[in-house]
């Protein structure tokens, strides 16, 4: 007896977004309005993606008494590290917060003029099969000295998409919160048309005085 095994397909369920997690396109507003005053200059980057959500903040800059480059980026870093473990506690307490939420881990980061850095942040496997062409490419970079293994430079090349497509992957992006927006508002159906009255002394039903348009009223017993 052989057992069937439905096809689900390409995708996600649900479209685009996991059917049980929540939305997260107030999450700008909702670490603006959570985080600490005086911790940034200005309201955090934030990006969301389906697993994570990254908040990265501009620090105020730090003062050096030198030109030299290698000079200003170690006062940079010095700086960064400053505020990561000034802030550890009440960062995990926020990333608590915003996890419930949003159904989402959180991770964070800081820029202080050119240098930025990002903290522990996730790093999630995507399960792919590639035919032998998309296969050669990797084994290249690979070969090449790009990458050092194909999972990496499947990672190259997701970058470097993400880099000279950036305009096309917003334009996308956009539509699909468009489309997301009016699947959750739902059709506007107007409001229900009514037939005439069945009854009252105006209506085509019964009358004040039990009679129909058509004659007297015949009342029958009902079943029990």
């Amino acid at each position: 007896m052989m057992i069937g095994h439905r096809h689900r397909g390409f995708g996600r369920p649900g479209g685009w977004q996991h059917a049980d997690l929540p939305p997260a396109d107030d999450a700008p507003a909702w670490f603006a309005g959570r985080l600490p005053d005086g911790w940034f200059e200005g309201p955090p980057e934030v990006s969301v993606d389906r697993d994570e959500i990254i908040v990265v903040g501009r620090l105020s800059p730090v003062t050096v008494g030198t030109d030299d480059p290698a000079a200003v980026a170690a006062a940079e870093t010095g700086r960064i590290s400053r505020f990561r473990e000034g802030t550890r506690d009440a960062r995990i307490e926020i990333a608590r917060e915003a996890e419930h939420k949003y159904g989402r881990k959180v991770a964070w980061g800081a820029q202080v003029g050119d240098t930025r850095q990002l903290f522990t942040t996730l790093s999630a496997p995507v399960m792919t099969r590639l035919r032998q062409p998309e296969r050669k490419v990797l084994d290249t970079l690979v070969d090449a000295g790009v990458a050092r293994s194909r999972s990496e430079a499947l990672a190259w090349c997701v970058r470097l998409v993400g880099e000279h497509a950036g305009s096309w992957l917003s334009d996308l992006r956009e539509a699909m919160s468009s489309v997301d927006r009016l699947r959750a508002q739902g059709p506007d159906v107007g409001p229900t048309e009514t037939g005439p009255a069945s009854t009252g002394p105006t209506g085509a039903g019964l009358t004040e005085a039990g009679l129909t348009e058509l004659g007297p009223a015949v009342v029958r017993p009902t079943e029990a």
